[in-house]
């Protein structure tokens, strides 16, 4: 089964504007795309970077400009069992992928928090995505759609992409590599007075 996780060298985590500047968005989310990486090994399989311009990272890299929803459906084109992970997953675990990437199902897909889709295995070409708007109930129903047996993976740690703000606290909490790591020398930490714990800096 090909791994493949796409990354958005250009501009990354635009969301995060208002905590991090550009050159600290590039930065961390190399450092989330590392730790992807890194989880990926560890199940036993390699894998490669789509990116939207050339990252030094230690994997392959092919370089393709195209949107993601074209790019991902030609690779299912080729027939080959492939699986698509989100370079943002920062606090996955080799044992959650493990769970999706051995999970039976000709589509099995793991939800993000806001109705996206954060990991996806197609096993059936007939299979299509569309990663845009709520593309986790989409899949299903384009699944259901060609016939394809379908299998949700409910994984706390697939499920938690980081986009916003607010979502560094749990980087800080359940984290443990180079993107948690990037955090703390960046000066980020827990701050729990009060109801409310966040990060803060």
């Amino acid at each position: 089964m090909r791994v493949v996780i796409p990354f958005d060298a250009r501009n990354p985590k635009s969301r995060l504007s208002p905590t991090l500047d550009r050159e600290e968005r590039r930065d961390f989310s190399e450092a989330m795309l590392r730790d992807v990486i890194d989880v990926v090994r560890e199940t036993g399989r390699s894998p490669e970077i789509l990116s939207t311009a050339p990252v030094d990272v230690d994997a392959t890299v092919s370089v393709d400009e195209r949107p993601l929803t074209p790019l991902v459906n030609e690779l299912i084109e080729d027939g080959t069992p492939i699986a698509v992970v989100m370079a943002d997953l920062a606090i996955a675990t080799p044992l959650a992928l493990d769970r999706l990437l051995g999970a039976d199902g000709n589509v099995v897909v793991a939800p993000g928090r806001e109705a996206g889709t954060n990991a996806l295995v197609v096993r059936d070409p007939a299979f299509r995505v569309d990663y845009h708007g709520a593309s986790f109930r989409d899949h299903l129903d384009r699944a259901r759609a060609v016939g394809a047996s379908v299998r949700e993976v409910d994984s706390f740690r697939l499920a938690t992409d980081i986009d916003a703000p607010a979502d560094l606290l749990e980087v800080l909490v359940h984290g443990d590599g180079r993107a948690s790591q990037w955090l703390r020398a960046a000066g980020f930490r827990v701050h729990s007075e009060g109801d409310e714990p966040r990060a803060v800096r």
